[in-house]
């Protein structure tokens, strides 16, 4: 329909932060450079494991991970993460040596990253993906003389919870994964029953609904079916009715619009705000040039905004 002359723009919504005190606080923690170094920390620094076949490691998986974090937050090179944590434990005066950038670019392979997560009950997810460049020409460049073939990107995959905004699951692929193939490897590192999960059109597919009733039986389900979408199982069959099925009876009826306001599809919006979190802190490309290294800079990025989002969040609420 043609838009009319004289419509009124909707106003927009405001939202107040009530605990801006606590928030203010947290904001400031994320930029503090203040190291607290626990009593045996010369023990999680040096490797004591098992005789590795080849050359043996001279640092834990802990340590590889402290410079790999350092590095991420405050957006150095291998090179420059390894002279800050020199000069730090220089300052400290910790008799330790440091990792070169040579060994976290070659333990930074196989190097295993785990998320840290408060929320230990049942949940909420919302997924989304986006895309992280690795190289090729930048975006002055491409606005005047066009895409080239060597630009290449990765697209990274989350699911967050947006109660509080952790991260739950991550999965870095190659831009030629879509956002439903992804999907079983995300649920796969949920341990957690899932009540409600949210995302957009393109996962609706049959595969992702069918992960997400082997994952959690009762899940409601809140994808938009496309505008050209059919049912999947007609109400005169004897079988079960689909959720998804149902939710685009509902289109019909009420309405795309109507139906995303009552089923509280929205929510699914803070799954964007999630990846906007991501690359304001960190940026929207991937140093690393391998694809096993590059999963574990967004991993250790993921893990890093987790401890971000513990020091406190702000609670909004909405202004009448």
């Amino acid at each position: 329909m043609p838009k009319q002359k004289n419509a009124q723009p909707r106003p927009k919504t405001l939202y107040r932060v009530k605990n801006w005190s606590e928030y203010d606080k947290a904001l400031v923690q994320r930029g503090s450079i203040t190291f607290w170094m626990s009593d045996d920390f010369e023990k999680t620094w040096m490797y004591a494991g098992e005789k590795q076949r080849g050359s043996q490691f001279d640092y834990t998986d802990q340590a590889i991970l402290v410079m790999l974090t350092v590095k991420e937050v405050f957006h150095l090179t291998n090179r420059g993460v390894e002279g800050f944590v020199r000069s730090l434990f220089q300052m400290m005066k910790i008799n330790l040596p440091v990792p070169d950038h040579s060994t976290l670019s070659k333990r930074g392979k196989d190097l295993k990253v785990k998320l840290p997560k408060k929320t230990s009950q049942s949940l909420n997810i919302v997924m989304d993906s986006t895309g992280l460049k690795i190289y090729g020409e930048g975006e002055w460049k491409v606005r005047m003389h066009g895409v080239s073939k060597r630009r290449t990107w990765r697209k990274l995959h989350v699911g967050a919870n947006p109660e509080d905004g952790e991260i739950q699951a991550v999965l870095l692929t190659e831009n030629n994964v879509s956002d439903d193939q992804a999907v079983k490897g995300l649920l796969g590192q949920i341990e957690q029953t899932i009540i409600d999960f949210a995302a957009d059109g393109a996962y609706d597919k049959r595969k992702v609904y069918d992960s997400l009733n082997a994952h959690s039986p009762e899940v409601n389900i809140l994808i938009p079916p496309r505008k050209n979408a059919r049912i999947w199982t007609h109400g005169n069959t004897k079988t079960e009715r689909l959720k998804r099925d149902e939710n685009l009876r509902a289109i019909r009826k009420d309405g795309r619009k109507e139906w995303k306001k009552n089923s509280g599809y929205h929510v699914r919006s803070l799954a964007e705000t999630t990846m906007f979190r991501l690359k304001t802190i960190f940026g929207n490309e991937l140093s690393a040039r391998l694809l096993e290294t590059q999963t574990t800079q967004a991993l250790v990025r993921c893990a890093a905004l987790n401890k971000m989002t513990h020091l406190g969040m702000p609670q909004s609420y909405k202004v009448a």
